[in-house]
C-alpha cells in the first residue's frame, strides 16, 4: 500500500493538492510527540498539565452547577480538573479550590470531612487580591474563626486517640495482674467492661463532633460566601478528585454535607470519580447524599466499546491535536498501517491514558526492531503489555485494598469460564439475573471499571434459541492477544455481519451470576498472575501474525 498522501499547497493563494510522502517514525517530530505524551502522563496539582479538550469538557466543569466526572482509570479526570484549576489561577476567575480525596482517605469520619473543610478554607483564605491588607484581614476574621474551631476540633480527636490507647494499655495491664493474681474470670469481665466504655466513650465523641459541625453548618457556608465576595470572585469551584478513595460506605456522608454546605451559593462542587466504586446516596428514611440530575449534574469521561468507530474517532482526534503541538498534521492518517488505528483502539480498551501509553511504546519498539514505516497490529499488541492485566490488578489492589480479594475471585472465574472452558473471548450476562444476584453483578460493573474487561453492548439478544435480553462484555485484549493464545475463539464484535449485527457475539456463551457467588465463597488459591500463567501453559501460545 502506497504512503503517499494528498496534500493542498502552501502558497497564498489555493494550489491544487500534490503528492507528499509522509515522515517515518524516525522523524525527529515523532522523538518531540513521545515526549509530549510521556510529560501528558505527569498531573500534578502545582502544574498545569499537557490537556486537550476535544469534547468541551472544560466548559462543562466551568459551568454554574454541581457537577459528578465520572471515569475509569487513565480517562483524563485529573488532567480535567488540574487544567480547569490552574486556568483559574493564572485567569485569576473563577476561585478554584483542588483536593484529592488521597489525602484525607485515612482518616475516620468525621474527620476526614474536617479535613476537607479546613482545605477549602485555607485555599480562600490564601488567595491574594489587589485589596487593602486592613480590609483584607477584616473580612476574612469571620472564616479565620472558624476555621480555628474545625482545627481545634481535629485536635481533639487526636487526643481522645491518645487517651484511648493509654486507657486500652491500662486496661491490658491490669488484666494481666488479675490473671496473675488467680482472678481470670473476674479479670476478663473488666477488661470487657473496660473495653466496652472504651467505645462507648469514643462513638459519643464522634457524635459530638458530628452534631458540632452540623450545628455550625450554616455559619461555615456564610463565612465561605462571604470570603470569597471580598477576593473580588463571583464564583468558585471546589474539585475534589479521587472521591472513589474513600471508604464507599462513608461517600454519602461527605457528598451529602458538602452539597448541603455549597447548595444555594456561588461555591460549585465538582468531583471526580470511578462509576461503579462511588456511592452517591442511601437511604435512612430520608436520602443521605445526592441524586443525580436532581442534586448535581453528570459527565462521562468514559469511552466505550458500545460505539467502536466513536471511541476511535475520539482517541484519533485527541492524537492528532497532540501532534500539532509538536507540527505534525493528520499523525493518525500516516503513522498506522491500515489496521493500525483499529488495533490500537481495542488494545486500550477504549482509555484515553492507556492509548497514548501503548502508542508510545510501540514507536520504540518498531524502531528498535528496525520498522520505521509505520505501526502494525503486531507492534501496537507487543507495546500492550505496559498496560497489561497485571498494571491494571495493581491497581485494583491499591484503591480497593482488602475488598480486591472478592473482585479478583470473581475474575478468575470468569477467566477460567472463558478461555478454559468455552474457549471464547467474550461473555454474555441475562438481564434477568441482574436483580437477583445485584452484589455480583456490581463486581462485574467494578472489574469494568478496573479495565479488565469492557462493555460490548448494554442491551441484546443471544442466538441459539437462547430466550431474553443480555449486556455483552469481552476480555481486555492484553490477555489474549499477545502473545496469541491457541484454540480460543476472539469475538470480533467490532466487525459485522450481514444482518448489520456485530459479529459473533450474540453466539457468545452466558456467564451465570450464581458462579461468582460461589466464586466469592471460595479462596483462590493462587493469585491471578498465577493462573493466567496456567491457562497459558494449559492452552499453549503462539506469537502474534504480522
Amino acid at each position: 500500500m502506497s504512503r503517499l498522501r494528498l496534500v493542498r499547497g502552501r502558497g497564498g493563494q489555493p494550489e491544487p493538492l500534490f503528492m507528499e510522502e509522509p515522515p517515518l517514525l524516525t522523524d525527529p517530530r515523532v522523538e518531540r510527540l513521545r515526549t509530549l505524551i510521556l510529560d501528558s502522563f505527569r498531573v500534578r496539582e502545582n502544574q498545569d498539565p499537557v490537556y486537550v479538550d476535544v469534547a468541551n469538557h472544560l466548559a462543562r466543569v466551568g459551568a454554574p452547577q454541581h457537577l459528578i466526572v465520572f471515569g475509569r482509570r487513565g480517562s483524563g479526570k485529573s488532567s480535567l480538573l488540574v487544567h480547569h484549576h490552574r486556568q483559574a489561577l493564572k485567569l485569576q476567575k473563577p476561585l478554584s479550590v483542588y483536593i484529592t480525596a488521597d489525602v484525607v482517605k485515612t482518616l475516620p469520619y468525621p474527620d476526614l470531612l474536617i479535613r476537607l473543610l479546613l482545605e477549602v478554607g485555607n485555599a480562600i483564605v490564601t488567595k491574594r487580591r489587589s485589596l487593602g491588607a486592613i480590609l483584607r484581614r477584616r473580612s476574612m476574621h469571620s472564616l479565620r474563626s472558624e476555621l480555628s474551631g474545625l482545627r481545634q476540633l481535629l485536635d481533639q480527636a487526636a487526643q481522645q486517640d491518645v487517651t484511648d490507647a493509654q486507657t486500652r494499655a491500662n486496661t491490658s495491664r491490669e488484666t494481666a495482674n488479675l490473671h496473675a493474681g488467680g482472678q481470670g474470670l473476674g479479670g476478663s469481665l473488666g477488661a470487657e467492661e473496660a473495653s466496652a466504655t472504651i467505645s462507648q466513650r469514643t462513638a459519643r465523641f464522634r457524635q459530638q463532633k458530628l452534631e458540632h459541625i452540623d450545628r455550625h453548618l450554616i455559619d461555615f457556608r456564610d463565612a465561605f460566601v462571604e470570603a470569597i465576595a471580598t477576593t473580588g470572585h463571583n464564583q468558585a469551584t471546589v474539585l475534589v478528585d479521587d472521591f472513589y478513595l474513600i471508604e464507599p460506605a462513608l461517600q454519602p456522608d461527605v457528598i451529602d454535607y458538602l452539597h448541603r454546605l455549597l447548595r444555594g451559593t456561588s461555591l460549585y462542587l465538582k468531583i471526580g470519580t470511578v462509576r461503579h466504586r462511588t456511592v452517591l446516596g442511601r437511604q435512612n428514611g430520608r436520602l443521605i447524599g445526592v441524586e443525580l440530575y436532581q442534586d448535581v449534574e453528570e459527565l462521562d469521561l468514559d469511552q466505550t466499546f458500545e460505539n467502536v468507530t466513536r471511541t476511535q474517532d475520539y482517541l484519533r482526534r485527541m492524537l492528532d491535536t497532540l501532534a500539532v503541538k509538536v507540527d505534525l498534521t493528520d499523525v493518525s492518517a500516516w503513522i498506522f498501517n491500515p489496521d493500525g488505528l483499529l488495533s490500537l483502539t481495542l488494545a486500550s480498551g477504549g482509555v484515553p491514558r492507556d492509548f497514548l501509553t501503548i502508542f508510545v511504546e510501540a514507536i520504540e519498539i518498531a524502531v528498535n526492531s528496525g520498522q520505521t514505516r509505520w505501526l502494525t497490529p503486531s507492534v501496537i499488541y507487543k507495546a500492550g503489555d505496559r498496560v497489561s492485566y497485571r498494571t491494571k490488578l495493581s491497581n485494583l489492589r491499591d484503591d480497593v485494598g482488602d475488598e480486591a480479594r472478592r473482585l479478583e475471585a470473581v475474575y478468575q472465574d470468569l477467566l477460567t469460564y472463558c478461555l478454559v472452558e468455552k474457549r471464547k473471548t467474550a461473555f454474555l450476562i441475562a438481564q434477568d439475573e441482574v436483580t437477583r444476584f445485584a452484589n455480583e453483578h456490581e463486581l462485574i460493573k467494578q472489574l469494568m471499571d478496573f479495565k479488565l474487561i469492557h462493555v460490548i453492548e448494554a442491551d441484546t439478544s443471544a442466538a441459539s434459541g437462547r430466550p431474553g435480553r443480555y449486556e455483552a462484555y469481552t476480555l481486555d485484549f492484553s490477555l489474549f492477544m499477545e502473545p496469541r493464545l491457541r484454540g480460543i475463539e476472539v469475538i470480533e464484535f467490532w466487525r459485522l455481519d450481514a444482518q448489520r449485527r456485530r459479529r459473533g457475539l450474540r453466539e457468545a456463551p452466558v456467564y451465570p451470576l450464581s458462579r461468582a457467588v460461589a466464586a466469592e465463597i471460595s479462596a483462590p488459591t493462587e493469585s491471578t498472575e498465577q493462573l493466567v500463567q496456567s491457562i497459558e501453559r494449559q492452552i499453549g501460545v503462539e506469537p502474534a501474525a504480522e
